[in-house]
């Protein structure tokens, strides 16, 4: 922790390295010092096979290896189209449009009986992901994930901070409060 003296629990400075077998992802993340790009200071960055995305909730940028042209999209504020959007005081006026859209995709793929783009599984890969970094990095060792057994392979001790304990008359589903 570079602010020692607050109260978070996760650290505010880190890099982890995911090894997914044909693909490496480096994630780094820091809320101090000065950003890699100014024009993204909250924002993320992708290198892929087709070009880099720079990304951030206020606007992207796509720049594609070879001949393609490059992309730039702004978020849309539209709040004075959907006044009934604003649902509270200090609502950030670009969270509403992807809330909106959110909602559209999740109902087209209800009636198309597909994948929404935004799928529950994606974000749960996403979220363990971030969780066992964060893991590996309060036990200071490498982390191998079981992706079919939802586990640590062979880690009791990193296995015991996948949950919290249950409140209750609450159980987990995999037996126990614990």
């Amino acid at each position: 922790f570079v602010e020692n003296a607050s109260k978070a629990n996760i650290p505010d400075t880190q890099v982890a390295t995911f090894d997914f077998g044909e693909t490496t992802v480096v994630w780094q993340h820091r809320t101090y010092g000065h950003p890699d790009d100014p024009k993204y200071p909250w924002g993320l960055t992708l290198y892929g096979d087709k070009g880099t995305l720079k990304a951030s909730v206020m606007s992207y940028d796509f720049i594609p290896i070879g001949d393609g042209q490059p992309i730039h999209r702004d978020v849309t504020y539209e709040l004075e189209q959907y006044p009934e959007d604003k649902t509270e005081k200090d609502l950030e006026k670009h969270v509403a449009p992807a809330i909106r859209h959110h909602m559209q995709d999740f109902l087209r793929a209800i009636a198309s009986r597909g994948k929404p783009v935004a799928d529950i599984e994606e974000g749960h890969i996403s979220t363990t992901s971030c969780i066992l970094a964060n893991n590996a990095m309060r036990l200071g060792r490498t982390l191998e994930w079981d992706a079919q057994k939802q586990m640590v392979v062979g880690d009791k001790e990193a296995n015991a901070l996948l949950r919290r304990p249950y409140r209750r008359p609450w159980v987990h589903p995999g037996g126990g409060t614990s």
